[in-house]
């Protein structure tokens, strides 16, 4: 490898570690955030958003751990680990959607947290933007994976942010739950994408 294609690499490297990092700082504060949120709202969709971050926490670990050093077996390691995230997410979705739809559960209107849904559903789009482009740059399929989890969660702040807005200004209870389900079909398809690539599922 050239000095120019060492030098490259290692600034996609460093580049890549830095938003991993960023999601991980945003995710750990968001806990917080989404705690006092759900607390006060008595939202089971904040406190199930929570979850999510926990998730994506544990994805960005992984991810920083395989930067750290790859070999093959790392790699394929760290791939499973991202698929496993992914069906953990798949079961919340599940779980808590059905209960809230059932048990007719009504949350009190938060801005607190519209507001943080909100933004973070950008921040996790930008970051999920840039781990794609990086990992294409770098050919790192764990990285790349870990960046479409970190879409999912873009993806589920906006739903849970537009059920949020519909229950405190139309009182449409039921439409968080409603766009969980959808995202469930984000998370089985990115579960079976991985068990392709790695587990040698048939197309």
């Amino acid at each position: 490898m050239s000095d120019v294609n060492e030098n490259s690499h290692a600034v996609l490297l460093r580049r890549g570690l830095l938003l991993e990092y960023a999601t991980l700082g945003w995710n750990v504060v968001g806990i917080a955030v989404l705690a006092v949120a759900a607390v006060t709202a008595r939202s089971v969709a904040l406190a199930g958003f929570g979850l999510d971050s926990l998730i994506e926490i544990g994805a960005s670990m992984v991810v920083v751990w395989e930067l750290s050093g790859t070999d093959g077996e790392r790699r394929r390691r760290a791939l499973r680990l991202i698929g496993a995230g992914f069906a953990l997410l798949t079961v919340y979705l599940l779980v808590q959607s059905t209960w809230v739809l059932a048990g007719g559960w009504r949350p009190h209107p938060s801005p607190l947290g519209i507001g943080w849904t909100a933004v973070t559903a950008v921040v996790m789009f930008a970051l999920a933007f840039g781990k794609h482009r990086t990992g294409t740059a770098l050919d790192d399929p764990v990285l790349k994976a870990e960046g479409r989890v970190t879409l999912v969660d873009g993806l589920l702040a906006t739903a849970v942010l537009l059920g949020l807005a519909l229950n405190a200004l139309a009182g449409l209870w039921w439409a968080d739950p409603a766009a969980g389900y959808v995202l469930v079909y984000y998370a089985v398809r990115e579960v079976r994408e991985i068990c392709r690539e790695e587990c040698g599922a048939p197309r």
